[in-house]
């Protein structure tokens, strides 16, 4: 691959050459042009990346541990503007 860009480059050159190509009105950058044109690397065109999801996380198990006692009972006194009232309260040990 590298001899084939280095002989097209080669036959460009000779060709600009040829043709009567003015470097003074090109600043001398026709033959450095060509060249690196010549001698660019192709794109790649190959297979688009493919995303592969990480797996899932292994499975926890908690063992539960003992239910709290729970019960309901009366709270403490509370005036709500019209009345003395005893909200319920849920209680857990």
């Amino acid at each position: 691959m590298i001899i084939s860009k280095s002989v097209t480059a080669l036959t460009v050159i000779a060709f600009a050459t040829a043709c009567g190509a003015d470097t003074s009105r090109a600043g001398g950058g026709v033959a450095a042009g060509i060249i690196g044109a010549a001698t660019a690397p192709r794109p790649y065109y190959g297979p688009a990346p493919v995303y592969v999801a990480p797996p899932p996380p292994a499975p926890v198990y908690v063992e539960p541990g003992p239910l709290p006692a729970c019960y309901w009972t009366r709270g403490e006194p509370v005036w709500n503007g019209y009345a003395w009232v005893r909200p319920r309260v849920q209680v857990c040990d």
